[in-house]
């Protein structure tokens, strides 16, 4: 396998893998930090991080070593006993939120969100009666791919091939308070809640409605569930991105760089939640694994000894700043948004997926989540210099493309 090139792995991949994403053809085979090499020996600079996954970089060192030693010792022991990693990293999640007092483990995000419908909705019928189960979402979020997840997801385009969906979801409008309270009514359960939209388009909540939710909700003991999935663990320049807007959720749902490139995700809640669960009432054969709970612990001292939330708020306003002149030179440029190092760049023509090909022979990774958005998530451990490689990057090529169109 080792000595293949990438348009054989690549068409084997092709042929046995199923084709649920649009693959650019090259197969990376090594990686470190900021870097990916491919099968060839070509080296790209990420600015993508694997979705959000890797805030402390590829195949961090201090990663990799936690994991090794771990994976020598004892991987899955099950869950009806504790182990040692995971025991460490719910308590290390608890501290860093300020707020939580109880953790569940599961394998991924979306698991992670469906848990946190299960546990808003049992607080509330429990409390409230049956009827008491229907939770808001905003329109363009991404909450994941399970059904649960997906009726939560107010996107139609990722919703129609799976229709029926789950009942008991509404939807509002992000930044507008008026759409959420018209939505509201005795049966409302929960608000689940993205702080920046990611699928959707970077589209970032403002801090005057974060507020203002957060104080609707707690009036009205409906529960607020934050989803920083890909939000979390330093990206916007805090620890978690509610930090940034001054509010506490209810719920806090987490994962992707939780992991350090290895599979996890949680559900971190305060003292009102935290004894809602019981045995039976939830559960996940690999969530707590003991090597992806031995990652998490080594992914949240790095982010702490490093000061990767510091390092990512300057870095991110250098890159924004960076954008902000793009905009003014290209008028093709629609807009610029972000917080932190979670940042996109809207067009007014459909000009993301030629940059992304372009990005991807010139060596470069990128990501678009809609033709007309480029969507940049790079490590937190990114360099100044690799932003201003990918800044002339897109000077030259949005100059080509504008040029083309």
């Amino acid at each position: 396998m080792g000595s293949k090139d990438n348009r054989q792995v690549y068409e084997q991949g092709q042929k046995y893998i199923m084709n649920t994403y649009s693959r650019l053809p090259v197969v990376f085979v090594r990686a470190a930090m900021a870097y990916l090499w491919d099968a060839q020996g070509n080296k790209y600079t990420d600015y993508i991080a694997g979705y959000g996954c890797l805030n402390v970089g590829h195949s961090n060192k201090t990663v990799v070593k936690a994991i090794k030693k771990q994976v020598e010792k004892i991987i899955q022991p099950s869950n009806v006993y504790f182990n040692l990693p995971g025991v460490e990293l719910a308590q290390k999640l608890c501290e860093a939120t300020g707020f939580g007092k109880k953790v569940f483990f599961s394998n991924s995000g979306t698991e992670a969100v469906e848990g946190a419908i299960k546990l808003a909705r049992k607080y509330s019928i429990q409390k409230y009666g049956q009827n008491r189960h229907e939770i808001i979402s905003f329109y363009n979020s991404f909450h994941g791919r399970t059904l649960g997840a997906l009726s939560a997801t107010a996107q139609s385009i990722k919703q129609k091939e799976f229709k029926p969906l789950l009942k008991g979801f509404k939807y509002a409008s992000l930044n507008d308070l008026d759409s959420v309270k018209k939505q509201i009514d005795e049966n409302t359960c929960a608000v689940i809640i993205e702080p920046i939209q990611g699928e959707g388009g970077v589209n970032c909540s403002d801090r005057g409605f974060m507020a203002q939710l957060a104080e609707v909700c707690n009036k009205r003991d409906i529960l607020l569930i934050a989803d920083e999935i890909q939000t979390g663990f330093g990206r916007t320049g805090r620890m978690f991105a509610y930090m940034y807007y001054g509010i506490i959720p209810d719920i806090l749902v987490v994962a992707k760089s939780l992991g350090g490139g290895m599979p996890i995700g949680a559900i971190i809640t305060g003292d009102m939640l935290a004894g809602l669960f019981g045995p039976g009432s939830h559960g996940s054969t690999f969530g707590g694994n003991a090597a992806s709970c031995a990652a998490g612990c080594a992914v949240l001292d790095f982010i702490k000894n490093k000061r990767l939330e510091e390092k990512a708020a300057k870095s991110g306003a250098y890159f924004m700043k960076k954008l902000v002149a793009l905009k003014k030179k290209y008028s093709i440029i629609k807009d610029v948004r972000g917080i932190g190092l979670m940042l996109g760049m809207e067009f007014e023509k459909p000009i993301a997926s030629k940059l992304v090909e372009k990005a991807h022979r010139d060596f470069l990774v990128i990501n678009k989540v809609s033709d007309h958005t480029l969507r940049f998530l790079p490590p937190l451990i990114i360099s100044r210099s690799n932003i201003d490689k990918l800044i002339r990057w897109l000077y030259k090529n949005i100059s080509e493309v504008q040029d083309e169109g």
